[in-house]
């Protein structure tokens, strides 16, 4: 949505609280191939609350995933989130051009809760039927000093931020691409951080309802190191399900059924204020991504709470994998759902 420079060929940057992921893409025949994807881990501090905190070690980690991966161009599109970005859809009267552009200027302030001197704004029409006397405008604001946080590290790391998005719109356009969806398909997806759950509710290509909510990944490991008396590292380990020879299995799935309820009851809550706000529209199946996407019973207790089918979304449905990354795919492709969004803005409006 905020586009910093023109429309050319960019490298997909998703800066996590976890990890930082990387896609390149070229098209190749008609089809579009990932040269590379990558994931850099980042220890628990240095991305808190979708905020960087360390821009030296963020600068270090994007240098070290770029020469991993022999990524040459230095043009990045990434992404933010969290209570510093307001996302709201709202209707006017119909009109077009400066016209428009003066009106959301104008109404913008009744709907965003921060000064407007701070806020980088962006809109985008959404609906426009002939006769009609209003239009659905997408309006989205992001926190200037959120766009300079990211951009600083970016800079540091000797890379030109050419675009900033939103996480949820990213995460849309990895799914539109993929998964190429009927106009009249209502779908929720859902990238769960470690510290963030972007949602979105999508109606073909159009965006109904999107929310950021604070809760991810980070939960599920913080409880299981108080409860089993963990390290970080192990426990962010034994909840992805590898083994830890001084715990048993059995003593995790309380624990993670405890904070599984938390993120399902948030779900629930967004659920059902869209249902309230947008009246006859049913959703009819869930995409799951991001790198909490795997933990143990979260998908089953999707699907028992709100009898849909739930599958993890995959950003190489449609694009051909780059060679030698299977091990990391048949892992954490889930993870680079938003990288793989971002990077597909090389390609806009010549799919």
């Amino acid at each position: 949505m905020f586009g910093l420079g023109g429309n050319k060929q960019v490298v997909g940057l998703d800066i996590g609280s976890n990890s930082i992921k990387a896609v390149e893409l070229r098209r190749a025949h008609g089809d579009i191939q990932a040269i590379c994807a990558g994931l850099e881990p980042l220890s628990s501090d240095i991305v808190v609350d979708s905020m960087i905190v360390d821009s030296g070690s963020v600068a270090s980690a994007i240098s070290k995933i770029f020469a991993d991966q022999g990524i040459k161009s230095t043009r990045v599109a990434t992404s933010v989130s969290g209570h510093s970005v307001i996302v709201k859809k709202i209707s006017m009267p119909a009109m077009t051009g400066k016209e428009l552009d003066d009106t959301v200027r104008t109404e913008a302030p009744q709907y965003i809760p921060f000064e407007m001197t701070d806020m980088n704004l962006d809109y985008q029409v959404l609906s426009e039927e002939p006769g009609s006397p209003n239009i659905d405008v997408l309006l989205v604001a992001v926190k200037k000093d959120k766009i300079l946080n990211y951009t600083n590290a970016l800079q540091l790391a000797g890379r030109q931020p050419v675009i900033v998005d939103i996480d949820a719109f990213a995460l849309q356009n990895c799914y539109e691409f993929n998964y190429s969806p009927a106009a009249n398909s209502t779908v929720a997806l859902l990238n769960l951080g470690a510290s963030v759950m972007n949602i979105n509710i999508v109606k073909g290509n159009l965006p109904m309802f999107t929310r950021d909510v604070s809760v991810g990944g980070n939960q599920y490991t913080d409880a299981l190191q108080k409860e089993l008396d963990l390290s970080f590292d192990d426990a962010e380990a034994f909840k992805l399900g590898k083994k830890l020879g001084t715990v048993s299995d059995d003593a995790k799935t309380p624990i993670l059924q405890q904070v599984t309820e938390l993120i399902v009851l948030e779900i629930q809550k967004t659920f059902d204020f869209f249902r309230a706000t947008a009246t006859g529209e049913h959703i009819e199946r869930i995409y799951l991504a991001g790198g909490s996407s795997q933990v143990p019973g979260l998908i089953e207790a999707l699907r028992r709470e709100f009898s849909l089918p739930v599958e993890v979304l995959n950003p190489f449905l449609r694009v051909e994998a780059p060679a030698g990354a299977g091990a990391l795919l048949e892992t954490q492709a889930p993870q680079l759902a938003v990288a793989m969004g971002l990077a597909l803005r090389s390609f806009e409006g010549k799919l």
